[in-house]
């Protein structure tokens, strides 16, 4: 709870701050305030709580993915100086929104009622619907924001459809009270049909076949920064907050349901890596590399009572390569009008710190050793073995196979062609960030129980 008190406070000043002129100080000052609160969380890993009367609901689960989606918020921040230099808008609105947006995600894995479930959702939701169309001036970015809006809109009722059916069911929006009683042996019909429809909401979010048709337009659309954010902080936040529903509310997990979870996982990792191969855009490429993730990510939900610690670690190393990636793309698109691969060219030339970084993520996104990437896809294969969905594993290590054609199109692209101009000058936080993104990276493949053991 304090960590929420904490981040709402901290947008709240970052407004305060342009009022009062520090705005050279917005986002120094906001690292050093998450780093904080940072700090907080940690202090309330192993002291779990609940407040006023159940909203909140403090446990390892919710401190380990709020750290993880603060460290995120970090390195995003870190990135906005550079990038809204030049923007007409105040750069304090858009710290804010980022801070506003991170007060929902940790809602969203803190939640103990699904009112405050939905509170969460919707925070985040708005705050990523301004963000896809911030850029005013530029066609593509309000289409995206429209795009986003309107298919976001449709999710959340969804999702708040079945949370009425829910509360018909069982009478209340308690979580725990919602648990106790899914143990009955008689169930309302209208108890699976809310979760199924919730978990649908959920699955849009997390742009999952067949409702992932959004993604690539609005991730092209947006500006790079946002991308960025959607591509990594608010996937692991949609993936985090469908297994913690699944879980908190003791959802069956009927035979049907694994099917279906089955198809869905098959489905968008095979349909996100060949719609990548087909790519010339980088962010076009990377949101469908983003939807077959997301198939990863979903085969936590066929072991779902043992099966958190794996999810973290793969959101972990998953999200850490993103940032590195989206840090050495918003360098080599910056001041240019599209993201296509040819870009890259000669990258390896004309700057091989960031051609290195830039390698280094996406071997971890292709499940390279010694990458983080690499142990997250063997640890949850072999659970998935364990489980016995033998046919899954056999999918995902096919789709990881076909994922090394497109990734290694823009290495080839840096390292094998010429380059197209001469070399701009990389500022030094574009540098830190992706080093340090990919070091991380490369510490969690190495030492995989700092995150696996956290949740055990």
């Amino acid at each position: 709870m304090n960590t929420l008190i904490a981040i709402t406070a901290l947008g709240v000043l970052t407004l305060l701050f342009e009022i009062l002129n520090f705005r050279k100080a917005i986002v120094p000052i906001t690292i050093i305030g998450l780093l904080a609160v940072l700090g907080i969380t940690y202090t309330e890993f192993n002291t779990p709580a609940s407040y006023y009367n159940n909203m909140i609901v403090v446990s390892k689960f919710s401190s380990a993915f709020s750290a993880l989606f603060i460290v995120l918020t970090v390195f995003l921040v870190a990135l906005a100086h550079d990038f809204y230099e030049d923007h007409q808008t105040k750069i304090s609105d858009f710290i804010a929104i980022k801070i506003f947006l991170l007060a929902g995600a940790v809602a969203m894995v803190s939640f103990g009622n699904l009112a405050m479930f939905f509170l969460g959702i919707e925070v985040l939701s708005i705050s990523l619907y301004i963000l896809a169309a911030s850029n005013r001036m530029n066609v593509k970015s309000n289409e995206a924001g429209m795009k986003y809006f309107l298919m976001g809109s449709f999710a959340s009722g969804i999702i708040l459809f079945g949370i009425c059916l829910i509360y018909g069911a069982m009478g209340t929006f308690d979580v725990a009270e919602i648990t106790d009683w899914s143990r009955s042996a008689e169930l309302p019909i209208w108890f699976p049909i809310g979760i199924s429809l919730v978990t649908i909401g959920m699955l849009f979010k997390i742009a999952a076949v067949p409702f992932h048709f959004w993604a690539p337009d609005v991730y092209e659309g947006s500006p790079t920064l946002t991308t960025a954010t959607m591509s990594t902080l608010v996937k692991v936040i949609a993936v985090a907050t469908l297994y913690k529903l699944l879980t908190a509310m003791n959802a069956d997990l009927s035979a049907a349901f694994i099917n279906i979870i089955i198809v869905l996982s098959i489905a968008s990792m095979t349909v996100g890596n060949i719609m990548a191969l087909k790519q010339n855009n980088v962010k076009r490429m990377l949101a469908f590399s983003g939807i077959s993730h997301a198939g990863f990510m979903l085969m936590t939900l066929l072991s779902i009572s043992n099966s958190a610690g794996n999810l973290l670690y793969y959101a972990s190393a998953y999200s850490l390569s993103g940032i590195a990636a989206f840090a050495v793309i918003l360098y080599v698109c910056k001041n240019r009008n599209n993201e296509d691969i040819a870009n890259f060219n000669g990258l390896g030339k004309n700057n091989p710190v960031m051609a290195a970084v830039l390698t280094a993520a996406l071997l971890s996104m292709a499940g390279i050793p010694i990458f983080a990437g690499f142990f997250a896809k063997l640890v949850l294969f072999s659970q998935t073995i364990q489980a016995g969905y033998l046919v899954v594993v056999i999918a995902a290590v096919i789709n990881s196979i076909i994922s090394v054609g497109y990734y290694f199109k823009l290495i080839l692209a840096m390292y094998g062609k010429e380059p197209n101009e001469e070399p701009a000058k990389t500022p030094f936080v574009f540098y830190a960030v992706g080093v340090v993104a990919i070091l991380l990276n490369i510490v969690l493949g190495l030492f995989p129980s700092v995150v696996l053991d956290l949740l055990v």
